[in-house]
């Protein structure tokens, strides 16, 4: 070897060398773009991965209604069963997603060619995407308003003597004065015993005309409805709109687009902080609720089992929607953020630690809230299960009066909705970043543009979700979190099948065997073929099985909004539909059933991201399992019976 080619050589080797450490890898295990357009990102490494997975799987959903849930539905057999499925399909069904993504190299919209046929389940996806992200950010900016009410002296929610108060309103004093008599006191004794107080209640009923069977209206609940919302008498009343909703708004999207400014290598340097920084205020707000009297009790009616509840059908289906809504499978997120994966990155072990981390933060604040919760029964001598609620009202109701009992209670409500804000933000990042990387794997060329791309579409739902901000925006909020993922778990059952049957267990294993060096197990496949796919579709039938119209508080939605509701829900899976159709019109064949065939093999644009795999990759027709028998028993073992069952 002469000099020139040794020089050359040591030139190549460190190049490659410097090209693993940067964002934008240019190694074989890229999805390699021919065309000259700008190659797609790559996370940075395995953590910045790692941690932006665990920010989009743990939101709002494991601190609102994980507890609620588990409450619901006996506490300890409610744990079994949603481990029971989160094993059976949250591992399977997240795997499953981390593979198309980590293999292919493409976005939700594209990874889909591996069966033209139902191609439209991207778009479907992308679809229940872009409606989510435009309502999305108003859980955020409602908890930025939280956020900087938080830092008034005293708290603007712990009293009735502001401008927005009712007659009705009851502060946490008050409360804790009228409570004993709720409970059957004797208002005699306690007059003897608290001289003061009970003169402090007397004159208080005098001047409210207050008594125990009219309904009490909370000072937190006057600030959330009469504050923030300033809200409207119904849906019909749009009412106008509230210029602090809407600066809160926009400083929402503003946090959305500097966080994503540079695509993958800002996101996942930002995730450093919105993904760890709740387990540590967690962990603070744990340590300081579980030294207040009555923490305990709440603790304990968190987690004592209730056995007869295990054998009820309600219980596992409460466990499977859990499951499915926190993990996301069949959302579009995961596939995208594994897409910038590199191809030979370890994603079955990323599948059962994530699912377990992410799934294990919920049972974590399910102590958290149950300490809480715990204390503040004790404070006003009502029952636990009669403090307890889910969704909003949990983080903007039932949180901010339990914090203001708390020593310095400015200090734990900015850190809880601090907490409640990089929660929020992992999520949404996880959920604009899927649809503007489509855009992008769409049109390549854009690619030169993503800032002025991103910026458009930050505006784009700005703009859309003005409506939200509204005197009567929370009942448009309501309808559109209600019916919008109303198909979703329709969309996840299709993809199972698609992978187990269609292109089949077997074809995806040698798909995985490339980047992990290893086939699916025997216990996975199972799971790919028959659980999670039966699981999926309970879910879905029960969906519409048990469907009850939507309602907030005491407001009933008038029939008009059900029509709408339901169009809504079923436009998301008219793209699969129209792909089907499309796909089938295009493919050969003479008759129908040719065409249907054809149109489910994976299109040539279906190959591995790795140029070198992709370069030796084909697709195996399998022709000589011709039976479903043999097919089945090729998906669950592998020719030969060769693979291993863990």
């Amino acid at each position: 070897m002469n000099d020139r080619e040794h020089i050359a050589e040591t030139v190549d080797l460190v190049t490659k060398e410097n090209t693993n450490q940067v964002c934008i890898s240019q190694s074989e295990s890229d999805n390699g773009d021919e065309t000259g357009e700008p190659q797609r990102g790559h996370w940075a490494n395995k953590v910045d991965s790692f941690l932006s997975l665990l920010g989009y799987c743990v939101g709002y959903g494991n601190i609102w209604r994980f507890p609620y849930f588990c409450m619901r539905n006996g506490g300890g057999p409610f744990l079994v069963a949603f481990l029971c499925i989160l094993v059976l399909c949250g591992i399977p069904t997240y795997f499953l997603d981390l593979v198309m993504g980590q293999f292919s190299g493409k976005t939700s919209l594209h990874a889909w060619q591996i069966c033209p046929l139902l191609q439209g389940i991207g778009a479907s996806a992308l679809l229940v995407l872009f409606v989510i992200n435009t309502y999305y950010n108003l859980i955020i900016a409602w908890t930025i308003f939280y956020l900087g009410s938080a830092f008034l002296v005293p708290l603007p929610w712990t009293s009735c003597d502001n401008s927005w108060n009712t007659a009705d309103c009851i502060n946490n004093r008050t409360m804790e004065l009228v409570s004993p008599f709720h409970n059957g006191s004797s208002l005699t004794a306690y007059h003897s015993t608290n001289q003061s107080n009970a003169d402090e209640l007397s004159e208080y009923v005098i001047e409210r005309n207050l008594t125990l069977s009219k309904k009490m209206v909370t000072s937190e609940e006057e600030f959330w409805r009469y504050r923030l919302l300033e809200i409207s008498s119904g849906i019909e009343d749009i009412g106008g709109m509230p210029w602090h909703l809407a600066v809160c708004f926009l400083g929402a999207w503003l946090l959305t687009f500097f966080s994503l400014i540079r695509g993958v290598r800002s996101s996942g340097k930002v995730v450093y902080v919105t993904a760890l920084l709740p387990y540590v205020i967690l962990t603070a707000i744990l340590i300081r609720a579980a030294l207040l009297p009555g923490a305990g009790d709440g603790i304990l009616y968190f987690i004592t089992p209730n056995l007869h509840k295990l054998v009820e059908p309600q219980v596992w289906l409460e466990a499977s929607l859990q499951v499915f809504y926190s993990l996301g499978p069949g959302w579009g997120p995961l596939i995208t953020l594994s897409s910038y994966n590199h191809f030979h990155n370890n994603c079955f072990r990323d599948s059962i630690l994530m699912v377990f981390i992410s799934e294990g933060t919920s049972i974590y604040g399910g102590f958290v809230v149950f300490a809480v919760l715990g204390y503040m029964a004790h404070e006003t001598g009502m029952h636990i299960s009669d403090v307890v609620t889910s969704g909003p009202g949990l983080v903007f109701m039932t949180y901010p009066e339990a914090l203001s009992h708390l020593p310095l209670p400015n200090v734990w409500t900015v850190l809880f909705f601090l907490m409640m804000l990089t929660v929020g933000m992992d999520s949404q990042l996880s959920c604009v970043e899927t649809v503007i990387s489509a855009v992008m794997d769409q049109f390549p060329t854009l690619r030169r543009r993503r800032v002025l791309v991103q910026g458009v579409g930050c505006i784009l739902w700005y703009f859309l979700g003005l409506i939200l901000c509204t005197q009567g925006g929370i009942y448009v909020f309501v309808v559109l979190d209600w019916y919008i993922a109303f198909g979703v778990p329709m969309l996840a059952f299709i993809e199972c099948v698609i992978i187990g049957w269609i292109y089949g267990a077997e074809r995806f294993s040698r798909d995985a065997e490339l980047m992990l060096g290893r086939g699916i197990p025997v216990l996975m496949r199972i799971a790919l073929t028959f659980i999670a796919p039966s699981i999926l579709l309970t879910i879905a039938v029960s969906t519409v099985a048990t469907y009850k119209p939507p309602t907030y508080g005491k407001y009933k939605f008038p029939y008009y909004i059900t029509i709408f509701g339901f169009l809504l829900g079923l436009s998301t899976l008219v793209p699969v539909i129209v792909g089907a159709v499309k796909a089938i019109r295009s493919s050969q064949g003479k008759t129908f059933l040719k065409r249907v065939v054809n149109a489910s093999k994976p299109s040539e644009n279906w190959k591995p991201a790795s140029r070198k795999h992709a370069r030796d990759y084909t697709y195996d027709e399998l022709s000589n399992y011709k039976s479903f028998y043999s097919r089945m028993k090729l998906n669950i073992f592998g020719p030969g019976n060769t693979e291993k069952w863990i």
